[in-house]
């Protein structure tokens, strides 16, 4: 069954996740603020590791626009914390242990891997506005050349 996927000028699910440093962070707290939330498979893999270090390197230019960047998996806090010192990454690395969230945001479902169709997390990207719905959906992104190709799609100079 298909999973319901998020459009521009849906509310955004509410999630309080756990981050890499102990601390849980909540979106409706981050309300007023425009937010990337990008959903990857697995910390210190690849492409993911390519994704997270484009948006660490984006990350100043990303806050100077008024963009907070919210990093979703499901690994655990404690290999997210191992994630960071590797590759010296600054965006905050949220755990969904339990998809709940993946699922609520349509980041969690069937795909196609290696011809396969399995069921996995969905590299995804969402951009929510300061009012908390979604301005941009994009689903099945590629890790590589993503961060500038949205970087364009929200106007930013790179």
């Amino acid at each position: 069954m298909p999973q319901t996927r998020l459009e521009p000028g849906d509310r955004a699910p509410d999630f309080t996740l756990p981050t890499d440093t102990g601390e849980t962070v909540t979106l409706s707290d981050l309300q007023g603020k425009k937010v990337i939330v990008y959903f990857y498979p697995a910390a210190m893999t690849p492409g993911c590791t390519k994704q997270a270090c484009d948006f660490t390197d984006s990350l100043d230019s990303l806050h100077a626009s008024g963009y907070e960047v919210l990093g979703v998996s499901p690994d655990k806090p404690e290999k997210l914390a191992k994630f960071r010192e590797r590759d010296g990454l600054t965006i905050t690395l949220l755990s969904d242990a339990d998809k709940k969230v993946m699922k609520a945001w349509g980041a969690y479902g069937e795909k196609k891997l290696y011809g396969k169709v399995v069921e996995g997390v969905i590299r995804s990207t969402l951009v929510i506005g300061e009012d908390g719905r979604v301005e941009v959906a994009q689903y099945n992104v590629k890790a590589t050349g993503h961060v500038a190709k949205l970087r364009k799609d929200l106007g930013l100079a790179s």
